[in-house]
């Protein structure tokens, strides 16, 4: 009996989505798709691996027993993964690292830049990812690493199975149309009266900056709800109200229009990045790290707490 590691991923995926539907929007397949490679792997096995319970599915034993074994055998793989790295003379690897709008526009040029320096056996491909979702996709084999934000107005619970490497501290500033009477130092709860453009409160910055709000003694007056760092700081620079912005996000001002004032009492983000405890071993990981490491350095973020 061969194992097929693709098909134990896919198998793994519908047991933690409870089903096949919502697996295989996490695993980018169609639905069709991801019951061939579970038949393929029932054949594999010589036992059904899923069973129709009314109108949804279920694991079989044997399905249970192979989702078991399945975190050792990945976990293997990542092991083997990082040997094989380390028995080489030279590095070599395509990485695919997920990324906020913000670090992609920001720091994955100076990253590429790097390694072609210094690594040139080294790629890595970036995907803008869902920052509701990235912890996931790295937990799931999807990506090898993810850059994450960790703001202390609204923690986050990391979970115990990923390794998380502090990269540098995001400090946040107050945005608003070029001209404002808003001088440096001033306090966030003098914004109370403000119009705001925020994100909503389901996403990681739309939940921090109201906290921090609230804490001032206010809840923003949101006007105008934009997810795109951009097209908020287009929003500021046309003078439909104020945002805050963090030094990475700064990317996103336009040349003119707005003006970044710093608060009395400064807010700040912490950059992360996380991958599975194995994917550290690989020497070409760390490399990838250590390129994101100079790369916020570079940017001038302040070195993580």
């Amino acid at each position: 009996m061969e194992l097929s590691l693709r098909r134990l991923r896919t198998l793994r995926e519908v047991a933690r989505r409870g089903g096949v539907n919502a697996a295989a929007g996490t695993l980018h397949f169609s639905p069709s798709a991801v019951s061939q490679q579970l038949e393929a792997l029932a054949a594999e096995v010589g036992a059904p691996v899923l069973e129709r319970v009314g109108r949804g599915v279920r694991l079989t034993e044997v399905g249970r027993v192979l989702v078991e074994h399945a975190e050792v055998l990945l976990a293997a793989e990542q092991q083997a993964c990082a040997a094989v790295e380390g028995a080489r003379q030279s590095l070599s690897a395509r990485l695919t690292v997920g990324v906020f709008p913000a670090a992609a526009a920001a720091l994955v040029p100076a990253v590429v830049d790097d390694l072609a320096a210094r690594h040139p056996g080294i790629t890595v491909d970036s995907v803008e990812a869902d920052t509701e979702d990235v912890a996931t996709d790295v937990r799931h084999g999807h990506l090898d690493l993810a850059l994450l934000l960790d703001y202390p107005d609204a923690p986050e619970p990391w979970r115990t199975d990923l390794t998380v490497v502090p990269l540098g501290r995001d400090q946040i500033h107050l945005a608003a149309p070029a001209g404002t009477a808003h001088r440096p130092g001033v306090e966030l709860g003098a914004l109370a009266d403000e119009d705001w453009i925020l994100s909503g409160p389901d996403t990681y910055w739309g939940r921090a900056v109201r906290t921090a709000c609230r804490r001032a003694g206010f809840d923003p007056r949101v006007r105008h709800r934009a997810d795109s760092s951009a097209t908020a700081a287009a929003m500021v620079a046309a003078g439909l109200g104020v945002t805050l912005v963090s030094d990475l996000g700064r990317i996103f001002c336009p040349p003119a229009g707005v003006d970044v004032v710093p608060l009395a009492r400064p807010l700040s983000r912490t950059i992360v990045a996380v991958h599975l405890p194995h994917t550290g071993e690989r020497p070409t990981a760390r490399a990838v790290l250590e390129a994101f490491g100079h790369a916020a350095v570079t940017r001038g973020l302040a070195p993580a707490t």
